[in-house]
């Protein structure tokens, strides 16, 4: 008897753990372009891999800063970054873009580094 009013609260217990390291934890992994909508212009979180070999140039309409990144699919993308990036972005391996993707460039508002 006393097992048996154990075994519920237990599971209880075990779910809300399960939700929380799996689903609320923040993830450090690298994200996928193609999870985003190419027609939607809400801002969203992406953590990607900077590609140091191509250049880091002034947009030429002065509009920001356009690099690349590259996704964990490999899939390599030109990104149109605030005029402004934040310092480390040429020794950083990985940053976190803030914006939308258009399917030909990603629009980034805000540039993280990550370690």
């Amino acid at each position: 008897m006393k097992y048996q009013k154990l075994i519920l609260p237990l599971l209880v217990i075990g779910i809300v753990l399960l939700l929380y390291f799996f689903y609320f934890t923040p993830k450090d992994d690298l994200g996928l372009f193609s999870e985003f909508d190419t027609n939607s212009n809400t801002n969203r979180d992406i953590i990607v891999k900077v590609l140091h070999d191509k250049e880091f140039v002034q947009d030429p309409n002065g509009g920001g800063t356009i690099f690349y990144v590259e996704d964990r699919a490999g899939v390599q993308v030109k990104v149109l970054g605030p005029l402004s990036l934040p310092p480390g972005m040429d020794v950083t391996n990985r940053v976190t873009l803030r914006g939308h993707y258009h399917g030909d460039y990603f629009h980034a508002s805000e540039v993280t580094t990550r370690n």
